[in-house]
């Protein structure tokens, strides 16, 4: 487990996420996709109080097109840490020439989320695509987090090849199904030396609250903000939850009993 995981820390400082290097003060990542439009977005983000926001290089504008909305006027990158995203892509090939493309865009930025999906109805990745593309992307300095099933063994193969943070889906991307296995989550965490971000699935605010119970370092999410009925009430409860169930990993849940146990003790009681 990472340090910036362990529950005995007790100083916000001290508890801060820490990405390839860098400190966060928010464990809530979100992305900029799927929103009415970019004010809808940049009111989202700075309720959901992000510091990192993710999106995918092949569909928002940056400035390529002069007469378009540009991301960058929305999530200045003097406020905002950009992740760019490999989204679309289907193959190493693609996602090596994506993130180049936007190292290119943002003058060297080398902080990226790799994702290679694999199958169009369950938006799996294709995590023998991903894990040649990590390689590469890795040995050519670039700040890999990525996106990959939650399986443990995968998890210490990225981290062995010097990615920067490992995202395991808890469910279907968009799906809003929550965490369907803790089990293997819990030992992705407990194994990790690298930072463990929930990534897809997360469908309301309990499920973020229990993936940061379960121990992960944050959570990334957007349909779940963005196609609520209201989006920036629902980023507001999303702040809470990661907020509530870090506070609560940090602090050690009681043990689970079959039993009661009196909340109130019954030693010296009067007769």
């Amino acid at each position: 487990m990472n340090a910036q995981l362990h529950p005995d820390t007790h100083t916000d400082n001290s508890d801060a996420l820490v990405i390839a290097g860098r400190a966060f003060r928010s464990r809530l990542l979100t992305g900029t996709g799927k929103f009415r439009d970019l004010d809808e977005t940049r009111r989202a983000t700075e309720a959901a109080g992000s510091e990192i926001v993710t999106f995918a290089v092949r569909r928002m504008n940056l400035g390529q097109q002069a007469d378009e909305p540009n991301l960058l006027d929305a999530l200045p990158p003097e406020r905002f840490t950009l992740l760019p995203n490999t989204a679309g892509c289907h193959s190493a090939e693609e996602a090596l020439r994506t993130c180049r493309l936007a190292r290119e865009l943002l003058d060297g930025h080398s902080l990226v989320k790799l994702e290679i999906i694999g199958d169009q109805k369950t938006l799996f990745p294709d995590v023998i695509e991903t894990l040649a593309a990590a390689e590469v992307l890795v040995k050519d300095g670039f700040d890999v987090m990525v996106y990959t099933t939650d399986d443990p063994l995968l998890a210490k193969r990225f981290e062995a090849l010097g990615c920067a943070a490992v995202m395991p889906l808890a469910a279907p991307i968009g799906s809003g199904l929550g965490i369907q296995n803790r089990y293997t989550l819990m030992e992705i965490v407990e194994n990790a030396k690298i930072p463990v971000i929930v990534d897809a699935g997360v469908g309301t605010a309990s499920d973020a609250a229990l993936a940061m119970e379960l121990g992960c370092d944050g959570v990334l999410m957007n349909t779940a903000i963005a196609h609520a009925r209201d989006p920036v009430l629902m980023a507001q409860a999303m702040k809470c939850a990661i907020e509530a169930g870090r506070a609560a990993f940090r602090a050690g849940r009681i043990p689970r009993k079959r039993h009661a146990s009196a909340s109130s003790p019954v030693d010296g009681m009067i007769a």
